[in-house]
């Protein structure tokens, strides 16, 4: 068994508001030095077997089909260390 993640995040062209409120939020809060806050989402798949390129292909389709959308989303997969 092995655990997969797909992070999804907005294309860089496009305007990311939560970001942009979370990023006017910081300062107020006592934090500073942060210039730009993009936010995504984060899929933890566990697969049954090992997690070798088959498996990651049909991660990557299930990325394509349902987790991500890929006009205005990037996505990226990859084996969590164990």
């Amino acid at each position: 068994m092995a655990r997969v993640i797909v992070d999804v995040m907005l294309k860089p062209e496009i305007l990311d508001p939560q970001g942009q409120a979370i990023a006017r939020a910081l300062p107020r809060l006592g934090f500073s030095g942060v210039s730009e806050v993009r936010q995504g989402k984060r899929f933890e798949v566990e697969i049954d077997g090992p997690a070798d390129e088959a498996a990651l292909a049909e991660v990557r389709k299930m990325a394509e089909t349902l987790l991500a959308n890929t006009v205005i989303e990037d996505y990226s997969v990859r084996v969590e260390a164990e």
